[in-house]
């Protein structure tokens, strides 16, 4: 099992890459992203001090806040769950009671079922600025009315984010500035690019939160049908 003090070392790994390519490491949310990993790993990350806990499937990040809220020790901070994978409107309800950012907003349709269950909730929208088919997100064209639309819905609009493109560094840094100018714009703060393996790009483009979980917990494990859903991941 991977003990908290093995994170807390990684963790500190992240905050030297965040200051070494420009950024304040305070600034800088940074959200683990367990998913496939066990419950105990979400535990072992609060025990090393992260509140910040990113998923993304929904059954999964509903047993695993309810494992930590029916377990919790005394004095733990409460999590802050990030849903940042796909987001299929049947499932809303069921994040609804648990999430406190929902980061991969892209269409209204999703935008009215969680006003609906969450009402007020704080969401980001999910910019496909690479233009992959096979991504989620919403056309950068797009943005401006989808944000005034989940405004009319009395939804908290926080900021934007977006996935870089595997492989290919350049594509990801034109993606992150395109998200990051298209925030400004709007004049949102939040800026949620950059994951493990592009982290330094995220950062060096304007990031105020990165979304990483490899770095902190190793190669995650294998889960059913992963090949297929890892391409949708939005989180590592």
């Amino acid at each position: 099992m991977i003990s908290p003090e093995r994170i807390r070392s990684n963790l500190d790994l992240v905050r030297a890459r965040i200051k070494a390519a420009g950024g304040d490491p305070g600034s800088v949310t940074i959200v683990a992203v367990t998913k496939a990993w066990p419950v105990d790993v979400a535990r072992a990350a609060i025990a090393a001090g992260l509140e910040d806990l990113g998923e993304n499937y929904a059954q999964e990040l509903e047993a695993k806040a309810a494992s930590l809220a029916t377990n919790a020790p005394a004095g733990v901070p409460k999590v802050r769950w990030h849903f940042i994978g796909r987001l299929q409107q049947n499932k809303v309800k069921l994040l609804a009671p648990h999430v406190a950012l929902w980061q991969s907003v892209d269409r209204p349709e999703v935008g009215r079922q969680i006003a609906r269950y969450a009402p007020g909730a704080a969401v980001l929208v999910q910019v496909n600025a690479t233009g992959e088919p096979s991504k989620g997100g919403c056309l950068p064209a797009r943005v401006p009315a989808l944000v005034r639309e989940l405004g009319e819905l009395g939804l908290s609009v926080q900021g934007l984010m977006a996935v870089g493109k595997h492989g290919d560094l350049a594509a990801t840094a034109d993606a992150f500035r395109q998200t990051v100018a298209l925030a400004d714009q709007l004049g949102l703060p939040v800026r949620s690019i950059g994951m493990t393996d592009d982290l330094e790009v995220g950062v060096r483009c304007g990031s105020t939160m990165v979304r990483v979980g490899r770095v902190l917990f190793g190669e995650r494990p294998p889960r059913p049908a992963d090949s297929r859903l890892g391409q949708l991941g939005v989180g590592n």
